[in-house]
């Protein structure tokens, strides 16, 4: 067997971990692994580099992708793909492991549909894959966006301001969700709720008058984001005593850095998996963690599926609020 393996769309740490995962459990079955350097991009132009137990030595702690990533919005046409299948043939390639979120699982399913054995796994902070509890990088991301909370709420108390702080997850709340109850903000703003902005400044003013300061967390999805609903806030308080609205966008922090503990564990757990799965003759699939265990999905079932927030958190967050 030889068989390659890219990393694609938005860095998630734990990506290092499930690379290293897939070349040492396929070159302790004697296969061939290749890297594909920035993700379908370079799938496309032919862009691979042969991988070994040393090439991956000392890479497990490190954030990010040691194979780089790209955007290839030319991958979804035709003459994309057609062109990334020939570049897989003309290297003998077997099968391709994808580590990658929804846009990276799509191409992978476009490859499976054309015939080629892909095995997918679920890689982005957003967590928005059907099926999956937690994607790999979801866990260190919550710890970064945790930490940070708990230092501007120090700030924030110390000036008695307001602070709003934005997280990422592109169309899904998860981040914002979670880490606004384990970090106790005042209000969470999220795109599946789609909060009224009345309502949300009315909380804030009432937290601040309670307690002299006052944390929210929202979703860069939610309407207009974080600075959207600072602008609003400060337009709207009149009175001398009104409290000062100071923004914090965290942006690209959430991505990098050292994983946790839990995405190393996860990364190695999945590539270890991907490579079984292809001994097996298993592809087509995507794997991923379900209630503490790893298992596999089908491309066209997570292609097809959107994923819900748990509604169990959603009245924790409501229930909570200080």
């Amino acid at each position: 067997m030889r068989i390659a393996i890219l990393t694609s769309g938005g860095d998630a740490p734990g990506m290092n971990a499930a690379i290293r995962a897939v070349v040492r459990a396929g070159s302790q079955r004697n296969w061939d692994v290749v890297g594909v350097l920035e993700g379908f991009r370079g799938l496309m132009a032919g862009d691979f580099q042969p991988l070994d137990s040393r090439a991956v030595g000392g890479i497990m702690q490190l954030g990010g992708t040691m194979l780089r990533s790209a955007r290839a919005p030319e991958f979804s046409g035709a003459v994309g793909q057609e062109a990334a299948l020939q570049q897989l043939a003309q290297r003998n390639i077997d099968g391709l492991v994808v580590v990658g979120g929804n846009g990276s699982q799509r191409g992978s399913l476009a490859l499976s549909r054309l015939g080629f054995p892909v095995v997918g796994l679920a890689s982005t902070i957003d967590n928005d894959l059907w099926g999956v509890d937690v994607s790999l990088g979801v866990d260190t991301a919550l710890n970064v966006v945790l930490e940070s909370l708990d230092r501007i709420r120090s700030t924030a108390s110390s000036h008695g301001r307001i602070f709003l702080v934005e997280v990422m997850g592109r169309d899904c709340g998860y981040l914002a969700l979670n880490a606004g109850i384990a970090g106790g903000a005042e209000i969470i703003a999220i795109p599946e709720t789609d909060s009224d902005e009345l309502d949300l400044m009315v909380e804030l003013r009432d937290a601040f008058d309670r307690k002299g300061y006052a944390v929210g967390v929202v979703a860069e999805g939610w309407r207009g984001g974080a600075a959207g609903l600072a602008r609003a806030f400060a337009e709207a308080q009149l009175d001398d005593n009104a409290p000062r609205v100071r923004l914090t966008i965290l942006g690209h922090v959430q991505r990098g850095g050292t994983p946790t503990y839990a995405d190393r564990m996860l990364g190695t757990r999945l590539g270890a998996a991907a490579v079984a799965c292809l001994a097996h003759g298993e592809h087509g699939v995507l794997l991923g963690s379900h209630e503490g265990r790893l298992r596999a999905l089908t491309l066209e079932q997570v292609g097809s599926r959107q994923k819900d927030l748990d509604a169990e958190l959603l009245l924790i967050a409501q229930t909570l609020r200080d």
